[in-house]
């Protein structure tokens, strides 16, 4: 938890294995001093009771389509300048490498700390998909299920300094940012990790440039 900052904005970037990973990591963020934010569809803002518990827990509406994506990241960088913890899956869903391994992700959390200088903090977890295995829609209710969750350093973004966002530089940040994941994962699993998984193609990321 020591990587976590006590105050100032924060952009958690996690790996996604579970159904049952926002709970898990909503309490790892929450015993290092932070409130958790995470994204929601705007949609779900509107539903009566629930739309009024998600504004008052400070959560996040993110809207879908160009125009309202880009509503969706002024509205993050507003939380981050209202020194928010902003909690994001990049993969934008579980993993759906066999082994759960990190797949290739979606620009969004490069672009927002790119474009508002927060800080990156990657934190991977392992065990969750125990307590819920999305493969096979299992919910397990064991009690004590081992799950370890760890925090490293910030992510080094000195490279991308006052460049201009492009797909490229964009694609770049995302994959430094799978990388660290998947290669943080590897210790806690004590395994050697395979390239990443790129979901449309399903072939290997190059890791020239990229490296954790």
């Amino acid at each position: 938890m020591e990587h976590v900052p006590r105050s100032g904005p924060v952009i958690i970037v996690a790996n996604h294995i579970s159904h049952a990973d926002p709970l898990v990591c909503a309490h790892f963020v929450y015993e290092a001093g932070r409130w958790p934010q995470f994204l929601a569809k705007a949609s779900l803002f509107r539903v009566p009771v629930l739309g009024w518990l998600l504004h008052k827990v400070k959560q996040i509406p993110v809207e879908r389509g160009s125009v309202d994506a880009a509503r969706s990241l002024e509205v993050m960088s507003a939380a981050l300048r209202d020194n928010g913890t902003i909690i994001i899956y990049p993969e934008g869903t579980i993993t759906r490498e066999p082994n759960l391994w990190p797949m290739r992700g979606k620009t969004g959390a490069a672009r927002l700390a790119l474009a508002t200088g927060a800080p990156i903090i990657p934190v991977v977890m392992w065990g969750p998909q125990n307590m819920f295995d999305a493969r096979r829609a299992k919910l397990r209710l064991r009690p004590r299920i081992p799950v370890t969750v760890v925090a490293g350093p910030p992510i080094d973004m000195s490279r991308w300094s006052g460049v201009t966002l492009t797909k490229a530089v964009l694609g770049e940040v995302t994959d430094e940012i799978m990388l660290r994941l998947r290669d943080m994962l590897a210790e806690i699993r004590g395994e050697t990790p395979p390239p990443l998984w790129n979901r449309p193609t399903q072939q290997p990321v190059a890791e020239s440039g990229a490296g954790a």
